[in-house]
């Protein structure tokens, strides 16, 4: 064991302690996969990720780090807030971009553009490759019947593939995805890892309807925060963590996807802001872009809330 430079970052949220916490090793070199993973599970935390050199081909690809990200119960080739988290820790500790202002990241999916905002240093990763299939009726059914949900609440599904899978499902207001209560044994035993989306009434469609959105922006029978008001859809995700499931705080893989799914059969346009994490008291903001070329960027701020060392 040796000493190595460890930060914890939050994700995903302009207030500090309210998005996704990550842990970042900064140098993981030497670790074997026994060691990061064990240590993951210490962390408990929803992934952990541990920074490498590129290798020789990511390196002649134009790669600046490589990045190894593990949950408790395993790797994963691609996560969205990991990636976010991990391109600030390593610009905090001095990492250097070969091109200024783009930082290009190597994980198991392949290379990872970053970009970063010059007015607000806010960071963005272009959104990987996707594949997506049709949800049958069949298949749908005992989903419903987990989530205590009727199928004409769902507008449109689709099985969502960027390296994690994601059962996407659009409904039919943010009240509803607010108030799913869902039986995660029963989901569980179903095998998947299940999103579910609805929009917030876009601004200037009517008055009445741009009043019902500021007024969903507090909640006046907790006196919470409910959303923020410039939210344009709300997104709530479970993930598999080996022996059950349990939701996600805000998830950058998954808004990546469904922004692609969703721009690309015209049910929303960017750029866009989504909402997540409010049943779990966090204040997750992800803001989606979409440049000329169609290229689908994935943003959110990111602070650190620990930095120091770890032995491993």
């Amino acid at each position: 064991m040796r000493t190595r430079a460890f930060m914890q970052v939050d994700v995903f949220s302009e207030t500090a302690y309210r998005g996704n916490p990550l842990a970042v090793v900064l140098d993981g070199e030497g670790l074997s996969d026994e060691a990061m993973q064990a240590f993951a599970r210490w962390t408990n935390l929803s992934e952990t990720t541990f920074l490498l050199p590129p290798t020789t081909q990511g390196r002649a690809q134009g790669a600046d780090y490589r990045v190894r990200i593990f949950t408790p119960g395993g790797e994963l080739p691609f996560a969205g807030h990991p990636t976010l988290g991990s391109c600030h820790a390593w610009l905090a500790a001095g990492g250097q971009p070969q091109q200024a202002g783009r930082v290009v990241q190597e994980c198991a999916k392949g290379l990872v553009p970053l970009q970063q905002d010059a007015r607000n240093g806010r960071l963005a990763f272009a959104a990987p490759s996707l594949s997506r299939s049709a949800i049958s009726a069949a298949e749908l059914a005992p989903v419903l019947q987990a989530i205590g949900l009727q199928a004409d609440q769902v507008l449109a599904s689709q099985k969502l593939n960027n390296g994690p899978v994601f059962w996407a499902l659009l409904l039919d207001d943010p009240d509803t995805v607010l108030a799913i209560q869902p039986d995660l044994t029963a989901l569980h035993g179903l095998g998947m890892e299940l999103a579910v989306a609805a929009l917030y009434p876009q601004a200037g469609k009517a008055l009445i309807g741009r009043a019902s959105r500021e007024a969903r922006a507090f909640d006046g029978a907790t006196g919470q925060a409910s959303r923020p008001p410039e939210a344009d859809i709300e997104v709530r995700v479970w993930f598999n963590t080996g022996t059950s499931l349990s939701e996600d705080p805000i998830t950058g893989s998954l808004n990546a996807s469904l922004a692609q799914w969703l721009l690309a059969e015209d049910h929303l346009q960017a750029p866009y802001v989504a909402s997540q994490g409010i049943n779990l008291d966090r204040s997750g903001i992800v803001n989606i872009a979409q440049d000329a070329a169609g290229q689908v960027w994935v943003g959110g701020h990111v602070s650190a809330g620990i930095r120091g060392e770890v032995l491993l």
